[in-house]
């Protein structure tokens, strides 16, 4: 009589591997929790998530702010200028400047004080440069703190372009640099085809404000040749290499 070769051991050994090596490749794909098979309607859910949060009010005209001493603290609390437990930052500048800095929101690794980190490191080249001081330069921020994925849209119908239009007329500067126009545009309501160097005047209250549109900081520290592109769009727009 023949036997049979003696084969559940070596079967088990490697039905046990085969266990053992699926279990790694799904930990290493990041899945290690336990699933069920019962249906879950995931749109559903990514629809509800989709809607919050909500499109903030509009603002209350009447209660803003009459001076620029009295914004920068509406600015600091207003609700319903960014969604809530965001960083804000305040502007930071004298009234009546020569310059106004103007980008569409803080940076995501600023600290303390507006533009701090790396991408105000560049405007500090540039601002000096051109002669000037973060002393002498007032800058802001068309919203008060970081929105990842902003959508404009909903911004500007929720009031804050007229926000932004107020902001502008009580920092009365001379000049106005617009670091990061395609979302400034949207928030004033101008068309989402606006290049950066289509827009040349802001009106505020009927007087035309010089203007001039670039590339955001992150943008030009991404891809240094725009930084020679803004400097010789510079030139053209004051006639002068300083003020």
């Amino acid at each position: 009589m023949h036997r049979l070769p003696d084969t559940a051991t070596p079967q088990a050994t490697d039905w046990s591997a085969a266990v053992t090596a699926a279990l790694d490749w799904w930990r290493d794909a990041g899945i290690d929790h336990a699933f069920v098979d019962e249906p879950v309607d995931w749109l559903a859910a990514h629809s509800a998530s989709a809607e919050s949060p909500a499109a903030p009010p509009q603002l209350d005209r009447t209660a803003w702010p009459q001076t620029l001493e009295a914004f920068a603290p509406w600015w600091l609390a207003q609700a319903s200028l960014a969604p809530a437990g965001l960083r804000r930052f305040a502007p930071q500048g004298p009234a009546s400047a020569a310059l106004m800095v103007l980008v569409p929101m803080p940076s995501v690794d600023d600290k303390e004080n507006i533009l701090d980190g790396r991408a105000g490191r560049l405007l500090d080249a540039l601002l000096a440069a051109v002669g000037q001081s973060r002393a002498q330069t007032y800058i802001a921020s068309a919203l008060p703190a970081h929105v990842p994925m902003p959508d404009w849209a909903q911004f500007h119908q929720a009031g804050l372009g007229e926000v932004l239009m107020h902001h502008i007329t009580l920092a009365a500067p001379r000049r106005l640099l617009i670091l990061g126009n395609s979302g400034i545009s949207a928030l004033l309501g101008h068309d989402p085809t606006n290049k950066a160097q289509s827009l040349r005047a802001i009106n505020q209250d009927g007087s035309p404000l010089a203007a001039l549109p670039s590339w955001d900081l992150e943008a030009m520290l991404a891809r240094p040749a725009l930084k020679e592109r803004l400097w010789s769009r510079w030139l053209e727009w004051t006639g002068t290499e300083t003020f």
